[in-house]
C-alpha cells in the first residue's frame, strides 16, 4: 500500500508540473536541453488528461480536468490511508 501512496503523490507532483508547464509555455519555449522533461510530464498526463477531457468541456478557455483528477487523487489516496 506504501507504493500506491507514493505513486499517487508523484502524479500528484508530475500533474501540478504539468500545469505550470501549460502555462510558462504560452510565455516562452522552453530550452531544448529541457525538451526531453517536458515531453517526459506531457506524455504521462495526457492520456489521464484526455480522457477526462472528453466528458468535462473547458469553460471559457479553462481546462477544468486537472482540478477532477486532484480530486479523485485526494479521495482514492485518503481511503488508501496515504
Amino acid at each position: 500500500m506504501d507504493i500506491l501512496c507514493l505513486i499517487f503523490s508523484a502524479y500528484y507532483f508530475v500533474l501540478l508540473a504539468r500545469i505550470i508547464l501549460s502555462w510558462a509555455t504560452m510565455a516562452w519555449s522552453p530550452p531544448p536541453a529541457l525538451a526531453p522533461a517536458v515531453r517526459v510530464v506531457y506524455d504521462l498526463t495526457e492520456p489521464v488528461l484526455g480522457l477526462f477531457r472528453r466528458y468535462i468541456p473547458s469553460m471559457g478557455g479553462l481546462d477544468l480536468s486537472p482540478l477532477f483528477i486532484f480530486i479523485i487523487l485526494r479521495v482514492v489516496s485518503s481511503s488508501l490511508g496515504c
